[in-house]
């Protein structure tokens, strides 16, 4: 199977193995840029080596080759069911803080400071002249 535009690739190397995306354009100098979107199969739209990635049988129409066309080309195609592919839950916006109580709080600065007294308290060896 050749790498084409608009083949499904199962991506092997990298943060994002084991996830498929699609090949937006032909190979040129071992590389070709991928894309997911993130949206279906968690795969962003970057530069890939051709060695990382492994061609299936299946091709996706990519006319316009953005985001929206990419996802209604998967959802069109079946392929979502017939690989399996889980579709990675929204996050909600902002970092997730972990509430502390203040006990915990002060404990936590308390042993803080009993650790900087014990790093104080430590002596210093001098090398000894014979």
């Amino acid at each position: 199977m050749l790498i084409e535009k608009g083949r499904v690739c199962l991506k092997i190397a990298g943060r994002e193995a084991g996830k498929y995306c699609i090949v937006l354009e032909q190979p040129r100098d071992g590389f070709v840029t991928v894309a997911g979107p993130k949206t279906v199969t968690g795969v962003k739209r970057r530069k890939c080596s051709i060695f990382h990635i492994e061609p299936t049988a299946e091709m996706i129409d990519v006319g316009g080759s953005t985001d929206m066309e990419l996802e209604s080309g998967w959802k069109s195609s079946g392929l979502i069911e017939k690989l399996g592919i889980t579709i990675p839950q929204k996050r909600k916006p902002g970092k997730a803080v972990k509430e502390r109580t203040l006990d915990a709080r002060v404990a936590s600065a308390e042993k803080k400071a009993s650790e900087n007294k014990l790093k104080a308290k430590k002596p210093v060896k001098k090398a000894e002249k014979k």
